[in-house]
Parts: structure tokens; C-alpha cells; sequence
């Protein structure tokens, strides 16, 4: 029939029966002390997401007043930028302990939309690479809006050039236009969306990617993956000058193919 798959088609997997990831990168983990603190500040120089994401943080973060709520805040792993005299929230879906694998004592878990927060009641709100996590962004803007004071501000990071994660929660890919467009209908005003790195950061990003999956081999039996980490060893020089390049292409203006976007916008102080 005309309307059958074709023959080529069949040979190749359907990527709706994926229900798992095969690898992915280590969880983050709440930062203790100072090895704590170290092991963050390397894990953010190999992990040009998180590290891209502190680097635009670290500019807005410790100039924050009043409350701030991280939405879909995991383990925190920016809450340090946040200055002691403002007062911090983090708020997160409770199926992410499940889909996700967070649980930090001090978060607030919640099911359905609504987030335990009054309206109107915070001055920033701050989510980190989960808006594409949420089938229903609409209606999540939307919640952000009704928590946030007039004349406050959101901040969202999302990636782009990103392999597809936490298998099947991951949902969508956004664009400058995208987020623009949704923040705009959600009532927010004032919207700036900033690319964090360019194509060679991106190129650089795919090929660490490659070389973590012999540096940090997961399903294989153990023979397998002692012997994938032997085999990476004469490739650790290239890998740590890539990161050094990438995280050197991370200082520019940013491009149209870039790793990810940091954006803000404000709802109308009246």
C-alpha cells in the first residue's frame, strides 16, 4: 500500500520504543567542602552544559534580592551563587526522584502543576536546563508567572545542540524565536536570549562526548569497560586540550549553532 512504511525505514529502530539511555553523564551532586567544591569546578570544565550555565549565572546570580525559587532545581548545583542575604527555595517535581534520580532533603517535591508557591510571592525565578523536560511548557511559564512579583524576573537555560537525555523526559529543543514566542504569550516582557558558545564549541562538545563514553563506559561487563578506559588513555592530552579550546570558545559572543541559550524576561512591575 501507498501509505506502508517503506522497506529502507523498517531496517532502522523506532525511537518511540526507547524507554532508557544506554549512557549518560554522572548525576551532579550537592557540592560539601572544599574537595566538594573542586570536584564541581572540574566537573564543570568537562561538562561544557553546566559549565556555560555557571558562566552566565555567575553574572546574575549574586546580585539577586528577595526570594529566589529554582524550579526543577535537582541537586542544586548553582545554589552557591546565590548571595546569603537573599532567601533560596528549591522547588522540583516529585516523579524526579524516579525519572531523574534527585532527591536533596531540603527541596520541595510536588505533584501536578501547581507549585507550592503564593502568587506573587517571589522575585526571581530561576530553572536550569528543565523547560525541556516539561510536556506542557505552556502552562509551566504560566505558573511562573502567577509566583512571581510585578517587576520580577525569570532566568531559563536550555540546551541545543544536545543529544537526546534522560530518555523519554526529554521533549523538545527551543530557539531564540521559540523562547521568545512562549514567554511573550505566558505575559512576560523585556525577553533577552543569549547563546552560550558557537559551532566549534559545539564541535568540540560532540567529540568529549565521544571520547567520556571510554572514559566512563557504563552497561558494558567489567572486561569491556576496563578495557574502553585503557583505550582512552593515549587520547587524555586531546581530550583535555579540546576542553581547554572549548571552554577558551566559551568567552565569545556565541552563535546560531551553539550548546545551549540562557534566557530572561520580566513580568511588568505594573
Amino acid at each position: 500500500m501507498a501509505n506502508s512504511p517503506q522497506p529502507g525505514l523498517l531496517l532502522r529502530r523506532n525511537m518511540v520504543d526507547r524507554t532508557a539511555e544506554k549512557w549518560r553523564p554522572p548525576l551532579f551532586a550537592p557540592s560539601k567542602g572544599r574537595w566538594g567544591s573542586m570536584m564541581a569546578a572540574l566537573r564543570r570544565f568537562l561538562d561544557l552544559q553546566a559549565g556555560s550555565i555557571w558562566r552566565d549565572l555567575k553574572i546574575v546570580l549574586p546580585h539577586v534580592t528577595g526570594t529566589i525559587v529554582d524550579v526543577g532545581c535537582g541537586a542544586q548545583p548553582y545554589r552557591s551563587l546565590v548571595p546569603p542575604t537573599a532567601t533560596y527555595i528549591g522547588i522540583d517535581d516529585a516523579k524526579s526522584k524516579d525519572r531523574f534520580g534527585y532527591d536533596v532533603p531540603d527541596a520541595r517535591y510536588f505533584s501536578g502543576d501547581h507549585w507550592p508557591i503564593a502568587d506573587s510571592s517571589v522575585d526571581f525565578v530561576l530553572c536550569t536546563e528543565t523547560l525541556e523536560h516539561v510536556p506542557d511548557s505552556r502552562q509551566f511559564l504560566e505558573e511562573a508567572f502567577r509566583c512571581l512579583a510585578p517587576g520580577g524576573t525569570i532566568l531559563i537555560t536550555v540546551p541545543f545542540a544536545a543529544r537526546w537525555h534522560f530518555i523519554p523526559h526529554d521533549y523538545w529543543r527551543y530557539t531564540p524565536s521559540g523562547l521568545s514566542y512562549l514567554l511573550r504569550n505566558a505575559g512576560f516582557v523585556n525577553t533577552r536570549v543569549y547563546a552560550r558558545g558557537n559551532a566549534f564549541t559545539v564541535a568540540c562538545y560532540k567529540v568529549m562526548a565521544l571520547l567520556l563514553r571510554l572514559a566512563l563506559p557504563q552497561t558494558q561487563p567489567t572486561i569491556v569497560r576496563l578495557s574502553l578506559q585503557i583505550l582512552f588513555l593515549p587520547f587524555v592530552p586531546t581530550f583535555l586540550l579540546i576542553a581547554i579550546l572549548a571552554n577558551w570558545s566559551l568567552l565569545g559572543q556565541g552563535g546560531d549553532d551553539c550548546i545551549g541559550y540562557t534566557a530572561m524576561s520580566e513580568r511588568r512591575s505594573s
